[in-house]
């Protein structure tokens, strides 16, 4: 059952990152759909691993400004998971932060549908 969520989860990423792709004119995804489910993996990877200890760091700038810093901490994933990717390709800074603003949403939209319940706080 685990394994199912984690696949469903994988694809919805995947679906985000292209969803984004196609919205934000500087993100690009070069390679087929399995390029795109490779850099969905190792984006999932990083949001898992490093996420949580970059959005602990970063929580008084995210209280100090109502939550619009974890924005700017979701950018930074995804410009280092495109720098651990030869696939994807991310724009400036304004850029890659709207890609993540489009991922974050997504995911909270797929986080509700799976489970019925708003995604946890970070």
């Amino acid at each position: 059952m685990l394994f199912v969520v984690i696949l469903i989860r994988w694809l919805f990423i995947a679906s985000a990152l292209a969803l984004a792709a196609a919205i934000v004119p500087a993100v690009e995804i070069s390679g087929g759909f399995l390029s795109l489910l490779g850099v969905a993996a190792i984006f999932g990877i990083v949001n898992s691993v490093i996420g949580p200890i970059a959005h602990l760091l970063s929580l008084p700038l995210t209280v100090a400004t109502f939550g619009l810093f974890a924005l700017i901490v979701n950018g930074a994933l995804l410009a280092l998971s495109a720098g651990l990717s030869q696939n994807l390709s991310v724009g400036g800074f304004v850029q890659t932060v709207l890609a993540a603003l489009v991922i974050t949403l997504i995911s909270a939209i797929a986080q509700f549908m799976l489970t019925g319940r708003s995604p946890q706080p970070a």
